[in-house]
């Protein structure tokens, strides 16, 4: 039997807040010249008491961090190192995210090697406390390497997920399962116990791909993980194993393996 999609998100409120009302604050921090010739800045933003914002994979209920650098110069590219977040239960619904202040680092790669980049737009964010708003906040940074590393950026930089590809893994398989609207992809490895609660994520390089609230199940050193992933035609499909991601988040730490082969 076909069932129904549910997709949840959050019920913005119109963007009528007064800038003494807005509850949300953000700074640009210049960083460095890395090895590689590329600057590392980041922007930190900071939340009022009860508030919190979202990681890339926001979860049932919310937005992720969208940034439009239009009106930049020298830039080619932009990376976003993201901090191991916190899971949160919203009346019974997952999110993923930061509460009080966190810090992304960027790492900006230029069109001209040595030369100074403006990074300039707009970060447009979700920010929830009872009701959730939709925040743009502009920002304008000349990014001139600075005088050496950045102590915030570094402490955000050190707070990531670690990354593990799965060819290194000792003990990984995952099975793919048609079902009526989509796929159930189940990952099964070994992986230390990341702290506390764990929660675990799947996500796709297919940004046309729903992907569901992934279901941990652990025994010792061993966990298996299971979501649905439906396409928007909700039809069974072949799905790309090395677009996915999977981060197992504890209260210790994350770890995020990249590919997902079959055992």
């Amino acid at each position: 039997m076909k069932r129904t999609l549910t997709l949840f998100a959050i019920t913005l409120a119109g963007p009528t807040l007064a800038s003494e009302d807005i509850p949300v604050r953000l700074e640009m921090l210049d960083g460095w010249q890395t090895e590689v010739g590329t600057r590392m800045v980041a922007m930190k933003i900071e939340l009022a008491p009860g508030w919190k914002t979202y990681w890339r994979s926001p979860g049932d209920a919310g937005v992720p961090p969208r940034i439009d650098w239009t009106g930049s110069k020298n830039l080619s590219d932009a990376e976003i190192h993201w901090p191991t977040p916190s899971i949160f239960d919203d009346e019974g619904l997952r999110t993923i995210g930061y509460k009080h202040e966190v810090v992304l680092p960027l790492e900006l790669t230029p069109v001209r090697a040595g030369r100074l980049i403006r990074a300039e737009g707009v970060l447009t964010i979700g920010v929830c406390e009872d009701i959730c708003v939709p925040v743009d906040l502009p920002f304008r940074l000349d990014a001139e390497g600075g005088s050496g590393p950045d102590p915030a950026i570094s402490a955000a930089l050190a707070h990531q997920p670690k990354v593990v590809e799965a060819s290194a893994l000792s003990a990984i398989a995952c099975r793919v399962d048609p079902i009526d609207d989509g796929v159930r992809l189940t990952a099964r490895l070994k992986l230390p116990l990341q702290g506390g609660a764990e929660a675990a994520i799947f996500e796709h390089q297919d940004a046309g791909l729903w992907v569901g609230e992934a279901e941990l199940n652990r025994k010792g050193g061993t966990i298996e993980i299971s979501a649905d992933l439906v396409p928007p035609d909700a039809q069974p499909f072949a799905l790309d194993r090395s677009g996915i991601r999977l981060t197992v988040i504890g209260s210790d730490g994350a770890t995020e393996i990249r590919g997902c082969p079959a055992g």
